[in-house]
């Protein structure tokens, strides 16, 4: 896989042969995007069993890659289906499992990207957060999978991309695929977004997610409040665009989602460079929660929905 800490400057790949190096990618980003965490983790369990097939190695690997990162549902979505598949730690019978799952996902990524296009048909200026493309959901990606086929279509005028601190996901990663794929674009400091969206600069924005509660709210990089906040008080459409396997139906509310906290020197340090005093107190929360009745409309493969009850039936 590529090492999407180094990106955009170095295009580097990285071999992952077990299941710890799996999570290990995922802890450390190299590896990101809910949807892509949980294909990389069920290939890890495969990868794991590879090695040493068996019911001990699976349960192993499926503690180990779980515990990763806890926000994004996909992660153990992917793996319980793996184990579900494969419970006595068959490693064909899981790494088929894995290439099922990658190929839905990609499926999804096609089906996202024409249902959101055809909501946001009106919108010429999109804004988004973080980084939503083939770098984190197999395929063309989610959030920015919908602003690629607005493009496509020739109804596009700009992508507006914030820089997505304290990891730069936006400026590095969603600038980094923008450019790739030719599609007009401007970066943006994370302050300037509710600012330009009051303006009337922005005729829409659209976002990934990370997990989705029955109730319709939904955790996404932190900065996303903000911006429902601010596409709310300006009237304009702000979309979550994301697979099913992000909803997470026993969750009841946002209340419920945990947080990942992340290492304070990710806000001390900028690429190893100190951006404030060493001492300094800081806080790494890396998502945040917006609620339902901020969100214009969650888009899935299935189709749109209002968030108001998002849960399968």
């Amino acid at each position: 896989m590529l090492d999407q800490t180094v990106l955009p400057w170095e295009e580097r790949e990285l071999v992952l042969r077990r299941a710890d190096d799996v999570a290990g990618a995922i802890r450390r980003l190299s590896v990101r995007g809910a949807p892509l965490i949980g294909v990389a983790a069920a290939y890890g369990i495969a990868l794991e069993l590879s090695a040493e097939p068996g019911p001990e190695s699976l349960e192993r690997a499926c503690t180990l890659l779980k515990a990763a990162r806890p926000t994004a549902v996909n992660l153990a979505w992917a793996v319980d289906r793996v184990r579900a598949a494969d419970p006595t730690g068959d490693p064909q019978l899981a790494l088929a499992e894995a290439r099922a799952i990658e190929a839905e996902e990609q499926a999804a990524s096609d089906a996202i990207a024409a249902h959101g296009a055809d909501l946001l048909r009106d919108a010429r200026r999109v804004m988004t957060h973080c980084n939503t493309g083939a770098l984190a959901a197999p395929g063309r990606g989610t959030a920015l999978a919908v602003i690629a086929e607005l493009a496509e279509r020739g109804t596009l005028e700009l992508a507006i991309a914030t820089e997505s601190r304290p990891l730069l996901q936006g400026a590095r990663l969603t600038v980094y695929e923008l450019n790739r794929l030719g599609i007009p674009h401007e970066l943006i400091v994370d302050s300037a977004a509710s600012g330009l969206i009051a303006s009337g600069a922005v005729d829409a924005v659209v976002v990934g997610c990370d997990r989705v509660a029955a109730n319709g709210d939904v955790a996404n990089k932190v900065g996303t409040y903000g911006l429902a906040l601010a596409a709310g008080a300006a009237g304009i459409p702000f979309v979550v665009a994301g697979p099913t396997s992000t909803v997470d139906s026993d969750c009841p509310s946002g209340e419920h989602i945990a947080i990942e906290q992340r290492d304070p020197e990710e806000v001390r340090l900028l690429s190893g460079t100190p951006l404030t005093l060493s001492g300094t107190r800081c806080r790494n929360p890396a998502f945040d929660v917006t609620p339902a009745n901020l969100i214009t409309a969650l888009v899935t493969e299935r189709g749109v929905v209002e968030p108001a009850a998002v849960a399968p039936t």
